[in-house]
């Protein structure tokens, strides 16, 4: 299993602090796949930017199809840019995929599709458990992405910082990414509430 496959695990079936947002949690997916990128030597990051490696053949459809995205022409992309256009719907994918693979997502996030045919999740199966033994563990690079959605281990204190710097540097571009996510939420609700306002004055 990928990191971004186990961090959708624990979006699903960990509470954190507060709901999960669809766009938060695509952020956060493309993240992953690049530290998962940058783990294999398929990719590395210089001045913020992602300098690509040799063409991914991880068999992982969805790690493959990002290392394929990855901008292969100088300057190349920033993490930051890589997070907004790798992320677009990432994570209704990862959804349609884990399910695809026979482990069932259920409807634990109110972004998630309503189908009356969505299967009740499966906490024994074997991506769960995966996942579930990383978590326990509190992996720095999983525990780290999922502290951006406001998802912390119980009682694990102190998170520990993923070793490599160039995932530290994704980690936090994720976390700028998903702030600023929020940032343009409340101003459009500040926007709205204005708006309806003004037609409710007399």
């Amino acid at each position: 299993m990928s990191t971004a496959r186990d961090l959708l695990i624990v979006t699903l079936d960990v509470p954190g602090s507060r709901p999960v947002e669809q766009g938060d949690l695509s952020l956060a997916l493309a993240g992953a796949e690049l530290a998962d990128l940058l783990a294999a030597g398929y990719a590395g990051v210089a001045d913020d930017r992602i300098v690509p490696g040799p063409p991914p053949g991880t068999g992982d459809r969805l790690l493959d199809e990002a290392g394929a995205a990855l901008v292969r022409q100088a300057p190349y992309e920033s993490v930051e840019d890589w997070l907004w256009r790798r992320g677009r719907g990432l994570a209704a994918a990862y959804v349609a995929e884990l399910e695809a693979r026979g482990e069932p997502a259920g409807r634990r996030r109110r972004w998630l599709p309503a189908r009356e045919d969505r299967p009740v999740p499966a906490d024994d199966t074997a991506a769960r458990r995966a996942a579930g033994d990383r978590w326990a563990f509190h992996e720095p690079v999983l525990a780290a992405l999922a502290a951006a959605l406001g998802i912390r281990p119980e009682a694990a204190g102190e998170i520990a910082a993923p070793e490599d710097e160039a995932v530290v540097a994704v980690v936090a571009a994720v976390d700028g990414a998903v702030t600023e996510l929020e940032a343009v939420r409340q101003r459009r609700r500040v926007e709205d509430a204005a708006f309806d306002n003004i037609w409710r004055s007399p």
